[in-house]
């Protein structure tokens, strides 16, 4: 029986995207199910291994994870039986945490095993079933991994520019954002909107404030208007700046809120790989017409 063939890569834009988002090198992807230690389910992502961090997407086609794990500190990775047919399940004992995973089928799983160990030890396993092309793989993933860390090191301790990547506490693997979230700002927001109209007209978004969020929509009424609508954090819940504040559960809840308050003219902005909003636009083209609004966010 022929082995499965390995998950397709990303598109090259897509990588492009996800490489200038994490500012790390990829040694390793793939669909992995996540479960930490106090949840019930596993979540399924497409996962890449960047550096010694995980990061979790929604799908293949993402450019923005909505999770990630370091690793860099792993105590120790430890195997469980599974009575699952062709599935492969460890644990990442860590510091603070245990982290369960589970890949499709055993060859996937012993891949994975592979490559966390090599970046987290430093060195190539020798108790995991690989094949000699796949060991060779390991070897060069060591060797670029000891540069990096060398490069790191021998970086001045100064100020640096923050990770361009959704802020901390806007992204959790377990609690994953609606697809119309993007790490972008006030003004590239609306950019997006103005310049894909199709892909629809509603941007959830960090806030201004770097603990919050707010929501760009554009309406044509008229002529086309853009607004921004804080959405804040109080506790568990989310509270929608308006002259009757409205709370809701989740940000889930807060886009279908807009949706139907609208019925329906406000559509949430997604993109798939096969749009060109991924693509470079020429700035100089695109009119910057940011619109100012009684809610400001």
């Amino acid at each position: 029986m022929m082995a499965k063939k390995p998950p397709k890569p990303a598109p090259r834009r897509i990588f492009q995207e996800r490489l200038k988002i994490t500012a790390l090198p990829l040694y390793f992807e793939g669909f992995l199910l996540v479960k930490r230690s106090d949840y019930q389910e596993y979540e399924h992502y497409w996962t890449e291994l960047r550096g010694t961090t995980l990061f979790f997407y929604t799908d293949k086609k993402s450019t923005v994870y909505v999770g990630k794990l370091d690793i860099i500190d792993l105590v120790c990775l430890t195997g469980q039986n599974s009575t699952e047919k062709n599935c492969a399940k460890f644990t990442l004992v860590l510091p603070k945490e245990e982290v369960h995973l589970k890949t499709e089928n055993t060859e996937s799983g012993e891949e994975w095993r592979g490559f966390i160990l090599t970046v987290t030890e430093l060195s190539v396993p020798q108790h995991v079933s690989l094949l000699p092309g796949q060991v060779i793989r390991l070897h060069e993933v060591l060797e670029r991994e000891k540069k990096r860390r060398t490069e790191t090191d021998q970086l001045p301790v100064m100020p640096v520019e923050k990770e361009k990547e959704p802020i901390q506490g806007y992204a959790d693997a377990l609690n994953p954002l609606p697809e119309c979230f993007y790490a972008v700002s006030r003004k590239e927001a609306t950019e997006m909107l103005e310049k894909n109209p199709s892909l629809g007209n509603m941007i959830l978004r960090p806030g201004s404030d770097s603990k919050n969020y707010s929501i760009t929509i554009r309406q044509e009424i008229e002529m086309p208007r853009i607004k921004h609508f804080k959405v804040i954090c109080t506790g568990k819940n989310y509270t929608i700046e308006l002259e009757k504040p409205v709370t809701l559960p989740n940000l889930f809840s807060v886009i279908d809120y807009f949706v139907k308050e609208t019925r329906g003219n406000l559509r949430p902005f997604i993109y798939s790989a096969d749009d060109n909003f991924g693509e470079e636009p020429n700035m100089e083209e695109r009119s910057e017409k940011l619109k100012k609004s009684p809610h400001k966010a």
